[in-house]
């Protein structure tokens, strides 16, 4: 009986095993796919040659990118538009959610404040209105029409809400005992105890606006306000060959629009490959520990 059992955990292991082998390789390949896609020859791609490896091996995408202005500048954008939304995100996020995780009777106003904040999660105003108000703010054409149009993540707040509920209350009665407060007792008792689920809120924020385009395609009316992932999805590279030296305009021949679209992308990847990691201790417990009370 023991044998048995013995040999039915080997074989569900080993079923793990390939199954989180396979899910590995779906995540990995679409990334692999286009590293060898943006190395590969214009000719190669377009005839549907390239699979697994490059074909007709060649860096004249990325030394094409290098003398793209427009996509540096685009670059540097979405890195402000990243820093200025992860500080101000923090903060808003972290003062809202101190209070909404007190109970009704020490913050009166919490349950309404909570029922709006789940209507708006789940109903928007529109395109349309959330465009004239932004106008009206003076917004367009301006990087904080991009930080601020989703200043306020409510899926965030009720994450950090719930971790806060889930510290000891005892901590925060004896530093009230002690004279601390609110201020002190956020900053210096729940903040310390909250590097988890902060990374976490920390992550998805980094990623939400590096990977968002749309806002920018309605509030940009210049192509060189563009963030990256809008430009990307906008912006054709145009060239002039007039303006080349032999050896551009050489390399030229050998792109194409999917060649050139393949290495930005993966560059676009790169700082969030890079960042990852750093943060995936904290997730998985920032996730687990935030969302068990409502």
């Amino acid at each position: 009986m023991i044998e048995e059992r013995s040999l039915l955990s080997r074989i569900g292991n080993g079923f793990n095993i390939l199954l989180l082998i396979w899910i590995t390789l779906l995540c990995i390949l679409p990334v692999w796919y286009t590293l060898v896609v943006s190395l590969s020859d214009k000719a190669a791609v377009a005839a549907g040659q390239v699979f697994f490896w490059p074909q007709g091996f060649t860096f004249g995408s990325y030394l094409t990118i290098i003398n793209d202005e427009q996509f540096f500048r685009s670059f540097f954008i979405s890195v402000q538009r990243v820093l200025y939304a992860a500080v101000i995100t923090f903060f808003v996020v972290l003062l809202m959610a101190y209070p909404l995780s007190k109970t009704s009777n020490d913050f009166k106003p919490r349950n309404v404040i909570m029922w709006l904040l789940i209507f708006c999660m789940l109903f928007s105003g529109g395109l349309i209105p959330w465009y004239m108000t932004m106008k009206n703010l003076g917004m367009i054409n301006s990087i904080w029409g991009l930080v601020l149009g989703g200043g306020l993540p409510v899926f965030n707040v009720i994450l950090v809400m719930n971790y806060f509920r889930n510290l000891p209350k005892e901590m925060e009665e004896s530093a009230l005992m002690d004279g601390a407060g609110p201020w002190r007792i956020l900053f210096g008792i729940f903040l310390p105890l909250s590097t988890p689920v902060l990374a976490t809120i920390l992550v998805f924020t980094i990623v939400g606006h590096w990977n968002e385009f749309f806002q920018a395609l309605v509030l940009m009316t210049k192509n060189e306000n563009y963030p990256l992932q809008s430009y990307i999805r906008q912006v054709a590279l145009v060239i002039d060959p007039s303006k080349m030296d032999a050896e551009s305009a050489k390399r030229l021949t050998t792109l194409s629009n999917q060649t050139l679209n393949a290495a930005k992308i993966f560059i676009s990847m790169l700082p969030l490959l890079v960042i990852y990691p750093f943060f995936q201790k904290y997730f998985v417990k920032g996730i687990t520990l935030g969302s068990v009370k409502g």
